[in-house]
């Protein structure tokens, strides 16, 4: 990306999850809303570029890279952000639940998402755009299995069975997001360790929403200065103001 061709005109393509969409979950309303000061609406204020947001609820990265190709061809950005294996690491709970001693799969094979995430980041590369991988935000493994459960004691220990500690929950989710560094090494790709910068607060649990696993508006403000601070280091010329380029997360 030059400089000076750029510098007023950088287009951003942000392709993700629900997290990237900005979902939380309102204890209000009782339900999932689009936070307005989601972190790509914080970024946006901060930067001389636009930011085009094609993260969707629901997201695996089998489902994002088909729309992707698409999105990439017809909107030519200059970098993309890339979010993904929130979902791929899920599994059918409901199913789990059900048979507790049967062979249960997540959503997308763990070989299957490194695969595909490759042929997304050469996709990219062969069409002269940046990539740019995230980490996956920590989750809260006790609040977590409280959501997934439904508050329902039957439903809770039947996937207790099924998986054998709770921690698994942490660790299988851990282990996508590692394999998310592990690519961008092998590739050369950019990345953002957006769960390192969680895990350097005590009590990160208080940045995620009551269901444990997506980031709330907190939890926003600190992946949008984890990102902030990846511009300042590579693209500061595009930030309007570096003298005023953090957000306060608190």
């Amino acid at each position: 990306m030059s400089k000076n061709e750029h510098k007023y005109s950088c287009k951003f393509m942000v392709s993700g999850d629900s997290i990237s969409k900005g979902v939380i979950f309102d204890e209000l309303k009782s339900k999932y809303v689009i936070l307005e000061g989601n972190y790509i609406n914080l970024l946006q204020s901060k930067l001389n570029g636009i930011i085009r947001n094609t993260a969707r609820f629901g997201n695996t990265i089998i489902k994002g890279l088909s729309k992707l190709k698409d999105d990439v061809l017809c909107n030519n950005p200059d970098v993309v952000f890339l979010e993904y294996g929130g979902n791929d690491c899920d599994f059918n709970w409901n199913e789990v639940s059900r048979d507790p001693n049967a062979d249960h799969k997540p959503k997308t094979d763990f070989y299957i998402f490194e695969n595909k995430l490759k042929e997304t980041l050469n996709f990219l590369k062969n069409n002269n755009i940046i990539s740019v991988v995230m980490t996956l935000p920590p989750l809260n493994a006790d609040r977590y299995l409280k959501w997934i459960s439904k508050n329902d004691p039957l439903t809770e220990t039947n996937i207790l069975k099924w998986l054998g500690s709770v921690t698994r929950i942490y660790w299988w989710q851990e282990k996508y997001s590692s394999s998310v560094l592990k690519i961008a090494e092998e590739t050369n790709t950019k990345w953002i360790d957006i769960r390192g910068a969680f895990l350097q607060y005590p009590d990160f649990t208080k940045y995620l929403c009551l269901d444990g696993i997506h980031p709330n508006e907190l939890g926003h403000k600190i992946i949008a200065n984890k990102i902030m601070d990846f511009i300042k280091s590579d693209y500061a010329y595009l930030i309007k103001d570096t003298t005023n380029s953090c957000i306060n997360p608190n």
